[in-house]
């Protein structure tokens, strides 16, 4: 070693132990404190019990997690956040505590750690939230999964918990495996864990395969070969053919016309797909051949031109022209370069734990994947939109620098985390210092050039990750004109002009309710009378009275209605009412609670439903059913009596 030293291993909490004379890092005062906070919030007297010890260490980890922008998810960082609060709950859990707590600790976290950490004090709400919102969504988990596991614990016949419902309770309702040996424990009762390692790895295959469906598999390129991009300045060029494929692999020495390939070449203005940017398409072509392109992928260095040959031959050593689709490019350049500013937008005004999860840029719209915990708001999305607009109107300079990555990163430019960076990255600036962001991607040389921003929607697609999708340019334009033109026509709908119309939109929707209420009165005015005429068409069956009938123009609300007061009516009964709607059949069967252990509701409506092209369910003692073949309906209901007979 250059200087001579010895390793102990010794971290900041050891060498507090031995300044402090303690045996254990769980012995320093930082720990002992956060771990007395947790004893006097679960109620636990012996401040060296394990569960007080993990909670502690996790309520650290957890928090400054969050403090970096992590969000808990099903993958990556967020997975590893997810699982650390998770298992810190079930200790909780274990120490009798069934409230949410977790979150609270963050306060005692930032009592004994602010002062060292000042982002743990300026974050500490959004910690507090992240946190708090991910032990509600456990616990709603740990409800759910105890129902489903006693239950189905009480319908087994063995002593052994079978590894597929493991695996269900896992997969499907986030069930923790441990947790479920703990139930199975308190029940004598053993886990089949071979079958749940089988489930599992029956579905990560489904889903490798599943993420490989429509790729093109990796080819054997070797070392020696390369593409010089040349499409941030230009979208033509030539260029020469440096290898030939067909989509399944294999190298090929020419290529006809008609033939699916895979072209290599060692120059391109194509651009590869990447960070979310799809890949180019265009042609490649000289006096004897044409080669259509319709994506373009990358494979380390290699561009890949994936597409079809239109005429003549194409051979290894060739001499091309490239043309990328310029229209579509430009478009391309638009969403990518808007991508940005509604990051930096998005990280102004909900907070800097906005990350990028996921993003695709094309020419017809962006779509982008971030971390927040909650739906982002009416109100948000207008501040994002008129910033990206605002950014757009200063027609800003967008400056595109390679550097080496230590200085992009002390020019706070945002790198996407899990991203492969070499010594030197390229830096895309916009605004000054309103957005600077590693990119690899094709851009506008200003940000007028954007032309006009319009969010289109915004989603959640998993816990934890919002998804804003987007259009800029003519396409932005496009939707505004759209909503203007449905505009005016609502306006000569509700006869209102534009000022007018939220209060006259506002007005026919309260008539609107008091007219459904008053139809509603009506309704059950007239199911009551139409019950009366009913009783006389009963026929009885056994002493069961039963009755069959069709009604004109009865919902389904209705026939419910009428079904209820004609069981209270009729005592021990069978009610099938039926009504036709726009032709469809609406179906309502009753049976008196007396009759349920002989006739239910549900077999009967399911095979009258049968009948009609449909299918129906429900309790034991009201079940719904539809169907389409209103032809159907009188043969069906005839076959009610014989039903009932062989079962009454």
């Amino acid at each position: 070693l250059p200087k001579p030293s010895v390793d102990t291993g010794a971290g900041l909490e050891r060498l507090a132990a031995v300044l402090q004379n303690v045996s254990s890092n769980y012995e320093i005062d930082l720990f002992q404190s956060l771990i007395k906070n947790i004893a006097d919030i679960t109620g636990e007297s012996d401040l060296e019990n394990t569960s007080l010890r993990v909670i502690a260490d996790h309520i650290r980890a957890c928090a400054f997690l969050a403090v970096d922008g992590v969000i808990p998810a099903n993958e990556g960082r967020g997975y590893v956040l997810r699982r650390i609060v998770r298992r810190a709950v079930r200790h909780g859990y274990q120490l009798g505590v069934k409230d949410i707590f977790f979150y609270k600790l963050v306060a005692s976290l930032v009592e004994v750690m602010g002062s060292a950490y000042p982002e743990l004090v300026e974050r500490r709400g959004v910690v507090e939230k992240v946190l708090k919102e991910e032990e509600e969504q456990f616990a709603r988990t740990l409800d759910n999964g105890m129902v489903i596991l006693e239950k189905a614990i009480k319908e087994l016949n063995s002593d052994t918990i079978p590894g597929q419902m493991v695996f269900k309770l896992y997969d499907t309702y986030g069930f923790p495996v441990d947790l479920t040996a703990d139930v199975a424990r308190e029940h004598n009762m053993n886990l089949d864990l071979d079958g749940f390692e089988q489930a599992m790895l029956i579905q990560k295959n489904q889903a490798r395969a599943a993420s490989n469906f429509g790729s093109v598999e990796k080819l054997d390129i070797g070392s020696d070969l390369s593409t010089d991009f040349t499409g941030y300045e230009n979208l033509d060029g030539t260029c020469s053919v440096t290898g030939i494929f067909d989509v399944q692999g294999d190298r090929l020495d020419e290529a006809l016309i008609g033939e699916e390939l895979l072209v290599l070449l060692n120059a391109s203005p194509f651009y590869g797909e990447s960070g979310g940017q799809v890949g180019d398409h265009g042609i490649l072509d000289n006096d004897t051949c044409k080669f259509e392109v319709f994506d373009t992928q990358k494979q380390g260095e290699v561009l890949i031109h994936r597409g079809v040959m239109r005429t003549g031959a194409l051979r290894v050593g060739d001499q091309l022209s490239a043309h990328v689709a310029e229209v579509d490019r430009l478009a391309i350049t638009l969403n990518h370069s808007a991508t940005h500013l509604m990051h930096a937008a998005l990280r102004n005004i909900l907070g800097e734990h906005v990350t990028q999860k996921g993003s695709l840029v094309d020419a017809d719209r962006l779509r982008f994947d971030f971390s927040h915990s909650t739906p982002v708001t009416e109100e948000e999305l207008k501040q994002v939109e008129a910033q990206v607009n605002h950014e757009i109107l200063a027609n800003s300079i967008v400056e595109k620098e390679v550097m080496p990555i230590s200085e992009a990163k002390t020019k706070g430019a945002l790198a996407l985390f899990g991203e492969k960076y070499g010594d030197e990255v390229r830096v895309v600036t916009m605004g000054g210092e309103y957005s600077v962001e590693f990119c690899g991607g094709c851009h506008v040389n200003r940000t007028g050039d954007i032309g006009l921003f319009k969010v289109a929607s915004e989603t959640g697609i998993s816990a934890g990750v919002r998804r804003i999708e987007a259009v800029t340019g003519k396409g932005a334009l496009t939707l505004v004109e759209n909503e203007e033109q449905t505009l005016k026509q609502i306006m000569g709908v509700v006869n209102s002009g534009p000022l007018e119309l939220v209060d006259r939109v506002q007005q026919l929707a309260a008539n609107n309710r008091t007219l459904e209420k008053q139809l509603g009165q009506l309704k059950a005015k007239m199911a009551s009378s139409v019950g009366d005429e009913l009783a006389s068409q009963v026929i009885e069956i056994n002493g069961t009275q039963v009755l069959v009938a069709t009604l004109e123009k009865f919902n389904s609300k209705s026939l419910r209605d009428t079904v209820d007061r004609l069981k209270n009516k009729l005592g021990t009964t069978v009610i099938v009412l039926a009504s036709i709607n726009d032709g469809k059949v609406d179906l309502v069967v009753g049976v008196s609670k007396d009759l349920t252990k002989k006739v239910t509701a549900g077999d009967l409506a399911n095979m009258v439903a049968e009948q009609i092209g449909g299918k129906g369910g429900g309790r034991p003692d009201m079940a719904m059913a539809g169907g389409n073949d209103v032809s159907a309906v009188p043969s069906a209901l005839e076959s009610v009596k014989p039903w009932l007979e062989g079962k009454l």
